[in-house]
């Protein structure tokens, strides 16, 4: 295991214009095939982003890119101030501590409890006592809303909800100032899909999150978002639901105002 990093603190001058994410210019290509040609994205400091899109539009990739699990063809990627291009490695991990990923379906390892999970970016990033990261461990799984027991067990011993909160636990272990969210409510029934969005929201609120979620859940833009993020035509298009409807584009009007929108929206 690498040796543990100082995790600096994020100073507010750091972060130009309250924007925690800034891309510029940014081009992935799978072979032949431009998913994002040139895209440009802000994400301002504190807020709730929806990434949305159709199929193929790279809404993971994306994400994947910004937390550098995939390089781009080209552009820049700047997140807490720091350009990553521009990170030694050791500079790229310690920036990597501020940050936490709750990929689908939790993605957590299957021979290990939860509390083994969660203490995973502890043991990766921190010095802290086997004790300490025992409590860490406690105040996580209560704080998404799971009961302390929840950590002695496997996530095969878990439902797909308590799976996807342990996820969450672990994103939230070191105390991230950003919070990435791939499709959080994917396979969840309504009410469980309902309580989920209230607790990001309520945990965004709470500690000042910054969070940016991957989803194709309406009910999820609608309740929690601030701004939706839209992928089209290998760009992106950022504003709020109310301004993107003014927007004349075919996929837009259709996502937003076909019959499920209109379920969502009490329509």
């Amino acid at each position: 295991m690498s040796r543990p990093v100082r995790i600096e603190p994020i100073l507010e001058s750091e972060i130009d214009d309250g924007h925690v994410i800034r891309l510029r210019g940014l081009i992935n290509r799978f072979g032949t095939q431009t998913v994002h040609d040139r895209l440009d994205l802000d994400v301002r400091r504190g807020e709730v982003l929806g990434v949305v899109g159709g199929s193929g539009t790279g809404k993971s990739v994306l994400m994947r890119t910004i937390i550098g699990l995939r390089d781009p063809q080209a552009g820049t990627i700047e997140v807490l101030g720091r350009d990553t291009k521009r990170l030694n490695n050791k500079q790229a991990k310690e920036l990597r501590s501020h940050w936490g990923v709750l990929f689908q379906d939790g993605a957590l390892f299957s021979s290990l409890t939860v509390a083994e999970n969660i203490m995973i970016p502890l043991k990766e990033y921190t010095d802290l006592s086997p004790k300490l990261m025992e409590e860490i461990c406690k105040v996580k799984v209560t704080m998404v809303g799971l009961p302390v027991e929840a950590g002695d067990k496997y996530p095969g011993q878990l439902s797909g909800g308590m799976r996807k909160r342990a996820g969450l636990a672990r994103a939230l272990a070191l105390d991230p100032a950003i919070v990435f969210l791939d499709e959080p409510t994917a396979g969840l029934d309504p009410i469980g899909a309902a309580n989920f969005d209230q607790l990001i929201r309520s945990l965004q609120q709470s500690l000042g999150l910054t969070v940016v979620m991957v989803t194709h859940d309406l009910d999820s833009l609608i309740a929690i978002c601030d701004r939706i993020a839209v992928l089209i035509d290998k760009k992106i298009v950022v504003d709020t639901i109310p301004e993107l409807l003014k927007l004349d584009h075919p996929w837009i009007q259709e996502y937003f105002r076909g019959p499920r929108a209109r379920a969502a929206f009490g329509s």
